[in-house]
């Protein structure tokens, strides 16, 4: 009888079949960052290598991608559940009524007039002296209708010359200083490593357009979807914790940001050496976000007033 009593008790405390088995350690979250491999990214790529994002428990994967036209959808959908893009494309994407919202800043403009690491750049022999001069001249951008057009119209606004008479050509960056150099665009605004071969060709930068836009003007930023905030506002806010860790070693280390961005892309040593890089600011800049927005908005890109409170974290 005792020992049918032992029995028992041992079934009810451990179950049967011998000694109870614990559950195994949950692993760490696995992160998909949809990115684009240029000098702006190097903050997350040395946040990963200084193990900021492992010491949150975030398995973080970066996966290239060509901008933000193919990243938004992919946050939106779960493929990734973090994005990189630039604040215009999220402001349009906003518009569009996207659900979507940032969780840390990206990277800013040095705010240095002329050292900057995007400015219009023209031909050594050009006649374009100030952002005046680009007047109804035709200007190479990445992308019509986002931040460069943006930015650029600002310039010549400030410059007190007519904006609207600017006419826009779309080209791809690599491609902006041959087109420049054969005279098939009267200017170009190009950003690094693009802007220092221009510039080794001869070529003048004529305005620093992120710097004209606004004083140390947020240019991009990582999001998120609502939908991954809803359902996990603990991953959110570790990923945002280690970015803004990443962002404050990147701006304080930037030797370190120049020896990341030769891991991820085929810029060569010489070239890194010499690049105007961004600032790498833990902080968005709110009023510039606005500032994009009300220029957006003055320019036809937006049909309405952003709500950029709650596009912003």
């Amino acid at each position: 009888m005792r020992r049918l009593s032992f029995v028992v008790v041992c079934v009810l405390l451990f179950g049967c079949g011998g000694s109870p088995e614990e559950s195994p350690a949950p692993g760490p979250d696995k992160v998909n960052v949809g990115v684009i491999a240029i000098l702006d990214v190097a903050p997350i790529y040395l946040g990963k290598e200084k193990g900021f994002f492992a010491n949150r428990d975030i398995d973080l994967t970066l996966t290239p991608a060509q901008g933000g036209a193919a990243i938004v959808p992919a946050v939106v959908s779960g493929q990734y559940q973090f994005g990189f893009s630039n604040v215009v494309s999220l402001l349009l994407a906003q518009s569009q009524r996207l659900p979507l919202k940032v969780v840390s800043n990206g990277n800013n403009s040095t705010g240095e007039d002329g050292k900057d690491f995007g400015s219009v750049l023209v031909r050594a022999d050009s006649p374009i002296r100030t952002a005046a001069d680009l007047a109804g001249r035709n200007i190479a951008v990445n992308t019509l209708r986002n931040i460069v057009d943006t930015t650029v119209r600002a310039s010549v606004r400030e410059a007190g010359a007519d904006a609207s008479s600017l006419r826009f050509t779309e080209l791809p960056f690599p491609d902006m200083p041959a087109a420049l150099q054969g005279g098939k665009v009267d200017a170009a605004f190009m950003v690094e490593p693009f802007q220092s071969a221009a510039r080794a060709q001869g070529a003048r930068s004529v305005a620093s357009s992120y710097v004209d836009a606004a004083p140390n003007l947020t240019v991009a930023v990582y999001f998120t979807s609502t939908a991954l905030i809803d359902s996990d506002p603990d991953l959110v806010r570790r990923f945002s914790e280690a970015m803004r860790e990443s962002l404050a070693y990147a701006d304080a280390n930037p030797d370190e940001a120049r020896r990341v961005i030769g891991t991820y892309t085929k810029i060569t040593p010489e070239v890194i050496a010499q690049v105007t890089l961004p600032k790498w600011p833990p902080e968005v800049n709110r009023a510039s976000v606005q500032t994009l927005a009300d220029l957006a908005l003055q320019d036809g890109l937006l049909e309405s007033p952003a709500d950029v409170n709650a596009l912003l974290p």
